[in-house]
Parts: C-alpha cells; sequence; structure tokens
C-alpha cells in the first residue's frame, strides 16, 4: 500500500433536498434535475405530486406503493440505471425510513416475531439493509437527487405590524446521518421556497446566502461535477490476460474451456475490461471450435462435458 497525490475526480451528483410539506421540494429536484440534463427518472412515493409537475419538465415516473421496504427502493434504482436514465429523482426517501413497511415498522415487526419484541436485536437485522439502500445510492451510476420531509414546527412572526404563522422545516425524517453521504443538502425555507446548505462540499453555496432554486442550480453543480480529472480506467495487466488466455487456449474439454473462460470472463467484467473481455470472448469461441472438430474427427473417443 502507498500514499499517492490526491486528485478529485468526475462524478455524479448526489442531493439531498430537504423541508416541510409545501416547501417545494419535488418542484425544485425537477428543475434542479433540467438544469443537469438528459434523461430524467422519478420514483414517486408522494402519491403522483411529481406528476403536477409534467408540464414544467420532460420526465418519466414509477409510482412506488407500499411497502417501502428498503429493496423496493433499490429495485427501482436498479430499472431506472438498465433503461438509460441519467438522471434519478427519489420523491421522497423519507418511506423507506417511516412509512408502511419501512425501516422503523421492519424493526417492530422482526422484534415480536424474533426476538420477543426486543428491537436492539431487530435492528442487527434491518441495519444491513437500510446500508444496502445507502450504498446503491453512493454506487449507482446515476446523477441522485433525494427529497426528505423534515419534521414541521410552526412559529409565529410579525411583518409590517402583522402577526404571521409561518412553517419551519426541522429535522428530516431518515436516519441521523444521511447526509453525510450527500455531495450537497439543501434546507428549503416554505416562505419563498429558498433553501439553505446545510452540507456543500462543493464550496458553491459557501456565502450562506439564500440560494433560488432553479435549472441554473442543476447547470452550476454539473460544472462543478464536471470539473475533476477523468477517472483513470483500470485494466487487466498484460500478465493476466496472458494467464487467461493461456488457460482458454490449453483447455482440454469443454467443461474446462467452461471454466477457463468463466473465471477470464469475471476477471474483465469486474473492472469493466471491455477490450481483455472481448479477447476472451475470441479465445473461447476458437477453443470451442477447435474441441468441436476434434470430436467430429473422432481425435478424441469422449469429451466430458
Amino acid at each position: 500500500m502507498a500514499f499517492t497525490k490526491a486528485v478529485r475526480k468526475k462524478s455524479r451528483l448526489r442531493l439531498g433536498l430537504s423541508g416541510p410539506s409545501g416547501s417545494g421540494k419535488t418542484y425544485g429536484a425537477l428543475k434542479i434535475a433540467a438544469g443537469l440534463g438528459g434523461k430524467i427518472a422519478v420514483i414517486d412515493t408522494e402519491k403522483g405530486s411529481a406528476s403536477l409537475y409534467a408540464h414544467l419538465v420532460d420526465f418519466d415516473v414509477m409510482e412506488l406503493d407500499p411497502p417501502y421496504t428498503p429493496e423496493a427502493f433499490t429495485k427501482a434504482m436498479k430499472e431506472a440505471e438498465s433503461a438509460g436514465y441519467e438522471v434519478l429523482i427519489i420523491d421522497s426517501i423519507t418511506p423507506e425510513w417511516s412509512g408502511v413497511g419501512g425501516c422503523l415498522e421492519l424493526v417492530d415487526e422482526i422484534a415480536r416475531a424474533r426476538y420477543k419484541g426486543n428491537s436492539w436485536s431487530a435492528w442487527n437485522d434491518v441495519t444491513p439493509r437500510h446500508r444496502a439502500f445507502l450504498d446503491a445510492i453512493l454506487h449507482s451510476k446515476l446523477h441522485i437527487i433525494t427529497t426528505l420531509r423534515s419534521k414541521t414546527e410552526t412559529a409565529q412572526t410579525e411583518e409590517n405590524g402583522r402577526k404571521k404563522v409561518v412553517k419551519l422545516g426541522m429535522k428530516s425524517e431518515q436516519r441521523d446521518g444521511y447526509e453525510y453521504e450527500m455531495t450537497v443538502v439543501l434546507d428549503i425555507v416554505h416562505d419563498g421556497h429558498y433553501a439553505m446548505a446545510s452540507k456543500d462540499r462543493t464550496g458553491l453555496f459557501a456565502d450562506k446566502d439564500p440560494h433560488v432554486i432553479s435549472e441554473q442550480t442543476g447547470a452550476m453543480l454539473l460544472d462543478w461535477l464536471e470539473s475533476g480529472a477523468e477517472p483513470v480506467k483500470e485494466t487487466l495487466t498484460e500478465q493476466q490476460i496472458a494467464d487467461h488466455k493461456a488457460a482458454i487456449e490449453s483447455a482440454a474439454d469443454m467443461d474446462a474451456l467452461k471454466k477457463a473462460y468463466s473465471a477470464a470472463y469475471k476477471a474483465a467484467t469486474a473492472i469493466k475490461d471491455i477490450d481483455a473481455e472481448a479477447q476472451f470472448t475470441k479465445g473461447k469461441d476458437a477453443r470451442k471450435d477447435a474441441l468441436e472438430r476434434a470430436e467430429q474427427e473422432g481425435q478424441f473417443e469422449d469429451i466430458p462435458h
């Protein structure tokens, strides 16, 4: 192991938008997504609220119904990746934590069923499932925007001699520490739909002034994300490729060929080395043809399968 110079690489956005009901989280998420560019998908747990803005932004939606298990969200994210979207909005992720079938309900159910009501033990079962959900967000190849409900508190203020009741966003309804996983977390104030950064790794919101969310917000974030260095493409070494090719080319029968190719294929696809994968496939096809010809010509009496 060795230390190397730290370099900020190009990356994908991990954004949290937190606020009370009616503060403009869905609207803000769609505006930022439009600024990022590309095909937009929305996982909607808010009973179709995202579709109310279909006239503003072009996007596709999946309305996710209960139970809101961590696995339900992860499956939906994988479907968005497979469908070729560039930006994914999860509106909102709060039900994964405190909704019907979410983590808090799962703990209660598992505690009653397996641990005689001991919720502490039940967390040993639920925490890995929640962690897998967070890992799916972090490792996704998409830009991901998540909205989070915050517990709402009302306060009375006075403006121009008139008393006024306003909504204030408080603690987000997700497990403590969720914000640490994000690139940026913007807390949206209900009155005026202004956003303030409570977490910002970009430095774009360092002035602490209220920010009005728009498509320009997304474009600004994209510029920062793309300004990093190109990630170094990982490939198999020449010796690794040679060893795998030798194993494929020397396979004595179909069973040995299958095992050699499988090992080579896994090594190449694990790091997305497309060139090595193509070489292994070409070698496998050539060796397969040779073994089949040998069988037809009677050079081998019996080739195990």
